[in-house]
């Protein structure tokens, strides 16, 4: 009986340290909240808009308005780019806080409207 009590303590004590290193696992690995103004200002000290413009649809960079990225992807894409000519961002260089500040300010950008959608442009199609 002495021995069924004492297996269950340790039974409990060891999983409750397992669930709170989980839960501090866990925590360690949450993502920063990102501030969109401290992004614009990294958008603009980077250079983002050499390449992707300075509203992330123009230019030879690739097109980040609408990017299907989540911030740990678009981290992750950051810290190894696939393609030719996008620089690599260490998290030296480009901490994680400040990844997340640029992916909050990409996320603020929306699609251009249709061209069928502005009338001025219309307009002038129009005229003869």
């Amino acid at each position: 009986m002495e021995t069924s009590k004492l297996m269950l303590r340790v039974v409990v004590a060891v999983s409750a340290a397992l669930v709170l290193s989980l839960t501090t696992v866990s925590q360690n690995n949450a993502l920063p909240a990102g501030s969109v103004e401290n992004g614009k200002e990294l958008y603009l000290k980077y250079s983002c808009y050499a390449c992707h413009g300075y509203s992330a649809q123009t230019g030879n960079g690739a097109r980040l308005v609408s990017t299907k990225l989540n911030q740990q992807g678009f981290t992750n894409y950051i810290r190894n780019p696939r393609t030719n000519g996008m620089p690599t961002y260490t998290a030296k260089v480009v901490p994680d806080q400040q990844a997340a500040d640029l992916f909050a300010y990409i996320k603020t950008f929306k699609e251009p409207p249709a061209a069928k959608d502005i009338p001025l442009l219309n307009q002038l199609l129009n005229e003869k």
